[in-house]
């Protein structure tokens, strides 16, 4: 309002006034005291008020069942975005989802979920059917083989069976490097690993950290190589539909990181115990 203009209009002008006061504090977007998005009014969630994860699980370290955080899962990918929702004020859910589906988009075309999770690397091909967030995470390849198989490296894979995940850069990455090997594909490493256990591949090529998890856990196998591919992993959004909240997770993903509460969700999951 022109605070110059005289008071010869009286209550008419009172009541224009606070008429148009009343509409200001209506709309949400005409800001206020804080900057924090309000229960992501603007961002076409799935459900009002929650950010909804779609991922595949297991895959851990990265999303595994457990946890505390009333989703049923945890892990780097779980955690890091539990605390991005509580910065964007929204709770969190997640929904277990097949891989393949959800790199190439279509989960994320058919509005099943607001974010795909699931250490998924950023690629040109990707790209042309997803939007990614800004990358939080850097991950190398590893062969995955039984301690006692007499494979060194990829090059004494030939004859032999490699599981690898349908979808991923790993069963890429074999399928120009191995060489000669008979390649097995699984839709997760739910199943990837059991198969080698039971004798029916005689190789995993995947992420190394996954990778690690199972050498870890059984001290009968072991990661005999890795191998630097220039992987970043990032999260999902469908194509040109969350630009919003792509924009206000990649904020809180930046103050994360200067906070330091990335790092000790990292250190979590990725120091050496």
């Amino acid at each position: 309002m022109n605070r110059r203009r005289p008071l010869l209009f009286g209550a008419a002008v009172l009541a224009a006034a606070a008429l148009a006061l009343t509409g200001c504090a209506s709309n949400p977007g005409s800001g206020g005291d804080s900057d924090k998005p309000a229960a992501g009014a603007d961002y076409g969630l799935v459900t009002d008020g929650t950010l909804t994860v779609c991922s595949d699980i297991p895959y851990a370290p990265f999303e595994f069942e457990g946890g505390d955080n009333g989703t049923g899962y945890t892990g780097f990918d779980i955690d890091l975005l539990d605390a991005v929702a509580k910065k964007l004020d929204l709770k969190l859910a997640v929904q277990d989802t097949g891989f393949d589906a959800l790199q190439s988009g279509a989960t994320l075309a058919a509005g099943t979920c607001d974010i795909g999770a699931s250490a998924m690397t950023i690629t040109d091909e990707r790209k042309k059917n997803i939007d990614f967030a800004d990358a939080y995470y850097d991950s190398l390849q590893s062969l995955l083989v039984r301690t006692d198989s007499g494979i060194k490296s990829i090059d004494d894979l030939d004859g032999k069976k490699v599981g690898v995940q349908q979808g991923t850069t790993g069963e890429n990455y074999a399928k120009e490097n191995a060489k000669g090997a008979e390649l097995v594909q699984f839709p997760s490493d739910g199943e990837l690993w059991p198969a080698i256990q039971a004798g029916q591949i005689d190789a995993i090529l995947q992420d190394q950290p996954v990778n690690l998890e199972h050498e870890k856990a059984d001290k009968s196998y072991k990661i005999v190589e890795t191998y630097n591919t220039d992987e970043q992993y990032g999260w999902a959004f469908a194509k040109g539909e969350k630009d919003k909240l792509r924009e206000d997770v990649n904020k809180a993903l930046g103050e994360l990181r200067d906070s330091g509460e990335y790092d000790k969700i990292y250190d979590k999951y990725f120091t050496a115990k």
